[in-house]
């Protein structure tokens, strides 16, 4: 995140007027409890992957109003001077917990949790959303894409297709914890350390009078890493032929060919037996053009002969599907030290909410280390190991299963308490290779790109006791 951009004001003018309605409510020290979580997984797919807590946790460390800020609501005319003058003296007093990123998490799971006076609680709504909407979409689009190509690499080439510069940045950065090996965005490299690559566009094989002599001079000018675009004109008449004369004559080191138009399947068939017997086996293969996980699965059951993707806009714009749909719910209220959950009701029930302030636990089979289910409880309680543990789908209770030999993972930690930031960002490779682990703890039926068997999502006897309790409109003990 740019330290020199103030983002405070970037939110929702409702939580502007809102925070100043509890001001003048007198509700200022009221303590509210909020819940991130998302409702479906994009793309029909089992689950999502966790990210953009970095940049949320950037963002919760330099709320400030500035003068200009306060001037500029004093325009307005909505808001009472006392207000303002809070706001010039704004510091955030609240905790946080969250899913680590990197996680695969699932519908009506709390990402994020905030405890603390509503009025901050509710005025960060928005770039919490925004942050952990974005990045999750796209690490979870990314993590599909490089499950598709079957251990092949995958390189996240949409700069110039990304939705605008923060788009483009944080995308990569996604995509990368998602499992590619890398991004066309250069200052993606400089900023958050992700490796930058890249070979060359059409025009510079136009530059030049014919393709030998525009990749003879590339191969003199980058001989240790030379692959070289054969599609401006011909691949396979004129292409890779040109290629091969210069892989001879220069003999670089890292040699590859990359196709970007045309039957990937059919060209590097072709081009695979054409640089093998010019004696390059060694010599790689790159696809790019606007590919995604089923073309890059479809054409590799086709038996098409490619080493890594270049993936784009299909990727950096989640194109299939480009909206992660997080929301982000009141679940309790705190007065004089008792909790009161809350829930929304709604005729659409993926819209009902899980009330109270919750535990999330991850339960994980002793043997295998495979994820057996989550469980959301009311916070305090807890998951003893030693006994064993009935789990049921909430949306089909009849399916009930009795877990033994496992054990139990607290998915939420501690990110502010009191306003203070206890929790240290892991590096961009800790958080891809956490991502990579945690996914092979998932069962292959839930990582199927289509019609994923249902991962379970369970809820605590008591929980659902409260949540049941409140849906009939009694109150909870």
């Amino acid at each position: 995140m740019d330290k020199k951009l103030n983002l405070t004001m970037l939110t929702d003018f409702y939580e502007l007027t809102m925070a100043n309605g509890y001001f003048e409510a007198g509700m200022t020290d009221d303590i509210a409890y909020f819940d991130m979580f998302y409702r479906r997984v994009p793309d029909g797919g089992g689950y999502a992957i966790m990210a953009g807590l970095e940049q949320l946790i950037d963002y919760l460390k330099n709320l400030k109003f500035t003068d200009e800020d306060i001037e500029y609501l004093r325009s307005k005319e909505f808001f009472c001077e006392e207000f303002l003058e809070y706001l010039r003296n704004f510091e955030f007093k609240c905790d946080v917990w969250a899913v680590p990123e990197g996680t695969p998490v699932f519908p009506h799971e709390p990402l994020i949790v905030v405890r603390g006076p509503v009025m901050q609680a509710q005025f960060i709504e928005t770039m919490i959303l925004l942050t952990i909407n974005h990045q999750s979409l796209i690490a979870t689009k990314a993590n599909r894409i490089v499950r598709a190509a079957k251990g092949r690499a995958v390189m996240e080439f949409g700069t110039r297709r990304a939705h605008g510069a923060d788009a483009a940045i944080y995308g990569a950065r996604a995509a990368y914890i998602g499992g590619c090996a890398g991004t066309a965005c250069a200052i993606a490299d400089r900023d958050q350390g992700i490796k930058a690559l890249g070979t060359m566009a059409h025009s510079w094989v136009q530059m030049f009078p014919d393709e030998y002599t525009a990749f003879k001079k590339y191969a003199e000018i980058y001989p240790t890493n030379c692959t070289l675009l054969v599609d401006t004109y011909n691949v396979l008449k004129s292409g890779v032929p040109a290629a091969i004369k210069v892989f001879q004559e220069v003999k670089p080191e890292n040699m590859g060919i990359r196709i970007d138009s045309g039957d990937v399947t059919y060209l590097t068939k072709k081009a695979r037996k054409m640089l093998d017997e010019a004696g390059l086996q060694d010599c790689k293969i790159v696809v790019s053009n606007s590919l995604d996980e089923y073309i890059i699965r479809d054409v590799i059951l086709e038996g098409a002969c490619i080493d890594s993707f270049g993936v784009g806009e299909r990727l950096i714009t989640a194109k299939s599907e480009p909206v992660f749909g997080g929301v982000y719910k009141l679940a309790a209220l705190e007065t004089n030290g008792e909790l009161i959950p809350k829930i929304k009701i709604s005729e659409n029930v993926e819209k009902i909410t899980n009330p109270g302030f919750k535990e999330l636990y991850r339960l994980y089979d002793k043997d295998t280390g495979k994820a057996l289910g989550d469980v959301l409880c009311i916070a305090g309680e807890k998951i003893d190991e030693n006994e064993p543990y009935e789990i049921f789908d909430p949306n089909a209770v009849w399916k009930r299963t009795t877990l033994t030999n496992f054990e139990v993972r607290d998915l939420h930690v501690p990110i502010f308490r009191e306003g203070k930031c206890v929790y240290e960002s892991p590096s961009i490779e800790e958080i891809k290779e956490y991502c990579k682990q945690q996914v092979e703890t998932l069962w292959d039926e839930t990582l199927r790109l289509e019609n994923p068997q249902t991962y379970y999502v369970d809820l605590s006897e008591n929980l659902w006791d409260m949540k049941h309790a409140l849906l009939k409109g009694r109150p909870w003990k």
